[in-house]
């Protein structure tokens, strides 16, 4: 079994999508000779052909429409946007086409399409660059959001995502495109969307994030472990439909909980988590819910996203604070 970065993994999972399905398609901004930005899209014009492996005109709303028309027409269209901050243009296509085909057609149409964008601080890249808009996507109705947070999850959640029947926006951290290497087995296996995954099972603490902050916030839990502290790590992996119910039976388990995100804190999904937390499961907690996220200012350029972004002592204080109350 390979050992493959996060954004080999993308690749993997597209090789073995189009490879399956004649119907899958991908189209972006040089996806095609240059293999994506970053790479992602690397072989695949090689492998099959420029009908479809697209390289199309830097016009993000294009793309959007582009696959939108197609996955209606019977493709599977995998729509590449440059970088998340680029991607605000194409809520326009996602909210008032992509997200209503199936209602506005009575289900005679569906729009089984998948836009993937990286997003997300931490490679020191200039402005419009680091946003995660995953809050804004989520609060879209009629799609699915995704945010994996490993290779392997990249694999299966990718292929479950172009398979799905209806449009799911795929988000992809950046800064953990080659910060590691997992073994991940091209057996052509889709992981199940709209679900949590608990990597980490503890007693003391419930620690939710999702992308690249589920690195760090595994990290903190191996520190928590070193000082006796047993804390539940999960990855929500499907912002939307959110899988409350693996939140709520961890949380009626430990009584406590913090919540990390890396998008600024005012409106962030995070807070969606602690509402409904707030709702269903006031009676198990122990301690206010804590959220550690980015700052409510716009994402500062090169060595400053460091501070602007969550770390592991951030996460540490949280959950000590938590800890200490009552």
């Amino acid at each position: 079994m390979p050992q493959v970065t996060l954004v080999e993994a993308v690749n993997m999972a597209l090789t073995r999508a189009m490879s399956e399905d004649a119907g899958v398609v991908v189209l972006g901004e040089d996806v095609g000779v240059d293999g994506g930005v970053f790479r992602a899209t690397l072989g695949l014009l090689e492998r099959f052909g420029p009908q479809r492996v697209i390289d199309t005109p830097l016009a993000e709303q294009l793309i959007t429409g582009m696959a939108i028309g197609m996955a209606v027409e019977g493709l599977k269209p995998v729509a590449e946007i440059q970088f998340s901050g680029f991607a605000y243009i194409c809520i326009d296509q996602v909210l008032n086409h992509a997200g209503r085909m199936r209602h506005r057609t009575q289900g005679r149409l569906s729009c089984p399409m998948v836009l993937r964008t990286p997003c997300g601080a931490g490679i020191h890249p200039p402005e419009h660059h680091s946003e995660s808009p995953d809050a804004m996507f989520a609060h879209v109705p009629g799609i699915r959001v995704v945010y994996p947070s490993s290779p392997r999850r990249a694999y299966g959640l990718l292929l479950a995502a172009i398979r799905d029947p209806d449009p799911v926006v795929f988000l992809e951290p950046t800064r953990l495109y080659r910060l590691f290497k997992e073994e991940v087995d091209d057996d052509a296996k889709a992981l199940t969307l709209d679900t949590c995954f608990t990597l980490r099972e503890g007693s003391d603490i419930t620690l939710v994030a999702w992308g690249a902050m589920v690195h760090d916030t595994l990290q903190a839990a191996q520190r928590l472990e070193q000082e006796g502290v047993f804390a539940e790590v999960i990855d929500v992996a499907t912002l939307r439909p959110l899988d409350m119910d693996t939140i709520l039976a961890s949380v009626a388990k430990t009584g406590r909980c913090v919540i990390v995100t890396e998008a600024a804190r005012s409106g962030s999904f995070a807070a969606e988590i602690a509402a409904n937390l707030a709702e269903h499961g006031l009676l198990s907690l122990f301690a206010p819910i804590a959220r550690v996220a980015a700052y409510d200012v716009v994402v500062p350029l090169s060595r400053l996203e460091n501070v602007y972004l969550p770390d592991t002592e951030r996460i540490l204080a949280a959950v000590r604070k938590c800890l200490a109350f009552g």
